[in-house]
């Protein structure tokens, strides 16, 4: 009987020492208050990696994300439009988020992110465009609203950009 209880008792101890081994290494923390998450990523933390597990994890289809910040590199795109192809430069200092804001949807069957964010520099100049990435050097403060059922992108070949596509 006291090998059995010993038993159970270690079973139950590696259980919970996996969930919070599990919880310890998460990205973020969060908060759900009714259709809405307000999320916390941790520093270090890259934000489109962890907002991107982040809709995984909770089976996000469809929405809306807000947030700002502190970050010590950003990668930012811009679009031309004559060659539909994205022009990616790194910046690589302390900077302030004062916007990040994008949307939810899915492509392919996967989650995908459109993200848009604005920081600024110690000279207080801005620089701004498209998200590739971002490292938090700091606080990672985001709201993410679900609206709750899936919208779809396709390719658009005339653009050079994935759209809505509210036909799928």
């Amino acid at each position: 009987m006291k090998q059995t209880c010993l038993i159970i008792t270690l079973f139950f101890s590696f259980i919970i020492s996996t969930i919070n081994a599990q919880e310890g290494n998460k990205m973020y923390t969060y908060k759900q208050i009714g259709n809405q998450y307000v999320i916390s990523i941790n520093t270090r933390e890259e934000i489109v990696k962890a907002l991107t597990a982040f809709c995984e994890e909770k089976k996000i289809k469809s929405g809306t994300i807000t947030g700002l910040g502190a970050i010590n590199e950003v990668t930012l795109r811009f679009f031309n439009p004559a060659t539909k192809k994205y022009v990616d430069k790194t910046f690589r200092e302390q900077m302030e988020i004062s916007n990040l804001t994008g949307n939810i949807s899915t492509m392919d069957g996967k989650e995908y992110l459109h993200l848009h964010i604005t920081v600024g520099g110690s000279n207080y100049s801005a620089r701004a465009g498209h998200l590739l990435s971002a490292v938090l050097n700091g606080a990672g403060e985001f709201v993410v609203e679900d609206f709750g059922e899936r919208i779809e992108r396709t390719y658009n070949p005339s653009l050079g950009l994935n759209c809505y596509d509210f036909d799928k």
